[in-house]
């Protein structure tokens, strides 16, 4: 399944290292988070990584196949 995810403010090169797996564009005051999540333990273990590093999840949908 592939994700979108929209997290509050730019996150830096360093800072979006942390999700590899994801790629990541930054936009008007948002960073835009896309790619491949292979299942809910990988969703759940994305969304601690948010938390843990402090960034605000404002919007996270599944993008069709």
């Amino acid at each position: 399944m592939r994700y979108e995810i929209r997290v509050e403010g730019h996150m830096s090169e360093t800072l979006a290292q942390a999700f590899p797996e994801l790629g990541h564009v930054v936009m008007s005051g948002q960073t835009l988070l896309f790619g491949p999540i292979v299942d809910e333990a990988h969703l759940y273990g994305l969304l601690a990584r948010f938390q843990s590093l402090g960034l605000r999840v404002l919007e996270m949908r599944q993008l069709p196949e």
